[in-house]
């Protein structure tokens, strides 16, 4: 992910600003907010602040002829920048440094950002659809849910942006719709979609097909996953088949479909009486293995964690025009960048402090 590459694909977005009051270019805007969010900024003061810190380091990669933007001007301006135009130069960023594999994972799943909800303008949170790079730890790309819309209809938006030629790609059950799946293929890709009551007919033949006491005896494919987390243990079951009896008039309705998949999941706390187990299904066009199912949760654990914990996305209060939006793809862009650096063994925010700290760290970052 080479910095000269991203400042190509931030230098595309187009500047609204009347020329002849423009003193800081939008490149250098958006390239000193992703060094910022990096190096652990979280609002515009910050940010600021980071820019006279690193003012000499900055201007190595970027003009910087006016200086440093104030937080006034930061705020400004990242409110009024086009938001589908940063969606569209992030994925082709993406598309330009980060090369999928044959059957890579690719998980596609929405995340509310909290923050943006403001009672006193009358604005909801904004809900964001990111494809995840399970292999990599990567964002591929994202948009923003319409509003008073849902995740369908985005995703089918967030699908045209990316390259998933070879890749598997996995949503949970709201994307479960037979022109998503359609889509998918028609992008060379398979798919492997989540089932739930949104989808009866399909919900029904599982139930006939895998009663629990035929999955717990299953004899084909099975994988098993057990976790222990702060007192908590959690077995995963997972088998797959191929199309059974129930499913052959649906698989007429569902493009490609293959293989059918179970998910029994049963979770004890301490010395609690277990849970009673939950039973999750899924459809693909490929020939699945059973241990393929369990990396579309990599997105929660991988992606949304960081954005939450390492990142603190959720305790972000800016909500001024498209701000909350655009700064969501600059913290993705800035978790990229953290994520794809590998020679220093540490979290993300030890990663944040460390580049806050070292320049030469910070210019190893932006050239991984």
């Amino acid at each position: 992910m080479l910095t000269p590459s991203l400042m190509h694909h931030l230098s595309i977005v187009p500047d609204f600003r009347q020329a002849w009051k423009v003193q800081h270019q939008l490149s250098d805007i958006l390239f000193l907010t992703v060094c910022a969010v990096i190096c652990g900024a979280e609002g515009w003061d910050e940010i600021e602040d980071f820019g006279h810190a690193k003012l000499d380091f900055l201007r190595q990669y970027a003009d910087f002829e006016a200086g440093v933007p104030s937080h006034d001007t930061l705020a400004r301006v990242m409110a009024l920048v086009n938001a589908e135009q940063l969606q569209s130069a992030f994925a082709e960023w993406m598309k330009a440094c980060h090369d999928v594999t044959e059957g890579a994972v690719v998980a596609i799943d929405g995340k509310t950002l909290r923050g943006s909800y403001c009672r006193g303008k009358g604005k909801g949170a904004i809900h964001m659809v990111s494809a995840f790079s399970a292999a990599n730890g990567v964002v591929l790309g994202q948009v923003k849910t319409a509003e008073k819309s849902n995740e369908i209809t985005a995703i089918p938006e967030l699908l045209k942006l990316l390259n998933l030629q070879g890749c598997l790609v996995t949503i949970d059950a709201m994307g479960c719709q037979k022109k998503i799946a359609t889509q998918i293929l028609q992008k060379g890709a398979d798919y492997l979609l989540s089932v739930k009551d949104n989808q009866p007919a399909l919900a029904d033949a599982f139930e006939a097909a895998f009663p629990m006491a035929k999955v717990a005896s299953f004899e084909g494919d099975a994988y098993v996953t057990d976790e222990k987390n702060r007192g908590r243990q959690e077995t995963r079951y997972h088998i797959v088949s191929e199309v059974t009896e129930e499913f052959q008039k649906l698989s007429y309705e569902w493009p490609g479909l293959k293989s059918v998949g179970v998910v029994m999941s049963f979770r004890q706390e301490g010395d609690e009486v277990p849970e009673a187990p939950m039973i999750r299904y899924y459809i693909s066009s490929a020939d699945l293995s059973a241990e393929a199912a369990r990396q579309h949760w990599h997105i929660e654990a991988k992606l949304h964690w960081s954005l939450d914990v390492a990142l603190r996305e959720d305790a972000c209060k800016i909500h001024r025009g498209r701000a909350a939006e655009n700064l969501a793809r600059v913290r993705h862009i800035a978790l990229n960048y953290l994520k794809g650096e590998k020679r220093f063994k540490g979290g993300i925010r030890r990663k944040q402090k460390k580049a806050a700290l070292d320049e030469t760290y910070l210019a190893d970052i932006l050239a991984v």
